[in-house]
């Protein structure tokens, strides 16, 4: 459930009491996890370096990691969401 759906539309922003807007903030800032290089992906899949490479390779992930020259990123959230849509 959103935290929107409990708020009045038309309530004005100095309205909300303190937890409302908390919880208003966290849900509109949801901070990203992201981990890095195929040793990361390694970590996140809890598979060997090996198998890390040959996922990343196979472009099942490919939505989720971000790769400029060396540098590997992985948005964590989003590569275990494909890669657990790829297994069914």
């Amino acid at each position: 459930m959103k935290v929107t759906d409990g708020i009045d539309n038309k309530k004005y922003l100095w309205q909300l009491t303190i937890e409302e807007f908390k919880d208003l903030h966290k849900e509109i800032t949801k901070e990203r996890n992201y981990e890095y290089g195929i040793k990361g992906l390694a970590k996140i899949l809890g598979v060997s370096r090996s198998k890390a490479y040959n996922v990343k390779a196979s472009g099942i992930l490919g939505d989720a990691i971000i790769q400029n020259g060396k540098v590997i990123v992985i948005d964590v959230e989003k590569a275990l969401q494909l890669f657990s849509e790829s297994n069914r």
